[in-house]
């Protein structure tokens, strides 16, 4: 198979993947938060959101070591199939309405869910430096398709169940079952493993030359969580219905995933680092209007929420662009662990600051963190960068 080809062909897979995954998980993590108010309180509506964050670290660290090992392909099936049966499980927890059997199926969910997020390195690996962004960027856009089409499918989904005679909530994780099964499936479609570049002779790099990209990406993460997480209760707080809390969300998730091919051809143009810097501009300036207008909902609050997904996709984006050019597989996985943890510390300390202070001091607070980077010392030298980058033929 020509080199175009195989390349077009794993590109796709990735991007069907990555779409199909993030349809179940935003399924399932809708309908397990009702169906665990409706087992048991209010406070008990953040474990789904939590059980999946927790099984997407362990995914993602999970797929980085089976890749070193055994290549993307086996990593991406093994990743895709435990979120099958973590789907089917999560499905008979809702019918049945047991929680924790559905919080032991969300998590497995999330082992796929951390296996499509490492996806994007792999898409990396099959391109030369100059557009590692780009393809990237590609996978992550893919993203969009399931933070868009995942909550119009609640409500259609919640009806067959009906028709069929089971709980209206098991319907969307239902579907989630059959997408994760279609992601395994196409996961086959990847080439054989000799097409990517290896990863395995990239040695272990000291912390000085990683540090920039991993703190961006956890600042980023953390202050993004925050904001977006305490922003339905502030909305709420000030007396509006669902109708402004979906239009404020949707312009952060478009701002999240839509624009990423224009961030991964800015990161190739100029640099991760330059990517970056901008990201922690773009946060900055969210913040700083969810500071000053934290009641308005029609110009501050969309405006801000978007410039919230946009200023984490830069700095996400950025960070894995230098990251794929140093790290072996089971460091990139180790890191997007880390990563994705972190959000359990955003959704947490957000909701203590929110307590505390209301929703101008958790924004403030992350407006605060997400100059970490800068206040850290982190801007590594280029040279760096340069020194570890691994040959990479085009």
């Amino acid at each position: 198979m020509e080199l175009g080809t195989a390349r077009r062909r794993a590109m796709g897979a990735l991007f069907t993947t990555v779409a199909l995954t993030n349809t179940a998980t935003v399924l399932t993590t809708t309908a397990g938060t009702l169906i665990a108010v409706e087992t048991g309180t209010a406070a008990w509506s953040g474990l789904p959101s939590a059980a999946g964050v927790f099984g997407t670290a362990c995914g993602a660290l999970l797929a980085g070591r089976l890749t070193a090992r055994k290549g993307r392909r086996f990593a991406l099936l093994t990743g895709y199939s435990a979120a099958t049966v973590g789907a089917i499980i999560a499905a008979l927890g809702g019918i049945f309405g047991q929680l924790v059997v559905l919080l032991i199926g969300q998590a497995m969910l999330g082992l796929g869910n951390g296996a499509a997020q490492l996806s994007r390195y792999l898409a990396a690996d099959l391109y030369p430096d100059s557009r590692k962004g780009f393809a990237l960027s590609s996978v992550i856009w893919a993203g969009t398709i399931g933070a868009l089409t995942g909550p119009l499918l609640i409500a259609p989904t919640a009806h067959v169940a009906a028709v069929l005679g089971l709980p209206e909530l098991s319907g969307p994780i239902l579907f989630a079952t059959l997408a994760a099964g279609c992601a395994a499936l196409a996961s086959f479609l990847l080439p054989a493993d000799d097409l990517n570049v290896s990863t395995a002779e990239r040695k272990a790099l000291p912390w000085r030359a990683i540090r920039l990209p991993v703190t961006a990406m956890v600042a980023a993460q953390v202050t993004m969580v925050a904001v977006m997480t305490m922003t339905p209760p502030q909305l709420h707080h000030l007396g509006h219905g669902l109708d402004v809390v979906g239009w404020i969300l949707s312009a952060h998730i478009i701002g999240m995933f839509a624009l990423a091919p224009l961030s991964g051809r800015f990161a190739d143009r100029f640099g991760g680092r330059v990517t970056i810097a901008c990201g922690i501009a773009v946060l900055a300036i969210s913040t700083a209007l969810s500071v000053a207008l934290p009641e308005s909902h029609t110009i501050g609050l969309p405006i801000s929420l978007f410039l919230l997904g946009y200023g984490w996709n830069l700095m996400f984006v950025g960070g894995s662009s230098l990251l794929s050019r140093v790290l072996p597989a089971g460091s990139q996985g180790s890191i997007d662990a880390v990563v994705w943890g972190s959000s359990v510390l955003g959704s947490i300390g957000g909701g203590q600051l929110f307590g505390w202070g209301g929703y101008s001091l958790v924004a403030a607070a992350a407006g605060a963190l997400v100059i970490l980077p800068v206040l850290g010392g982190c801007f590594a030298r280029r040279d760096e960068f340069r020194a570890a980058k691994p040959s990479n033929p085009a």
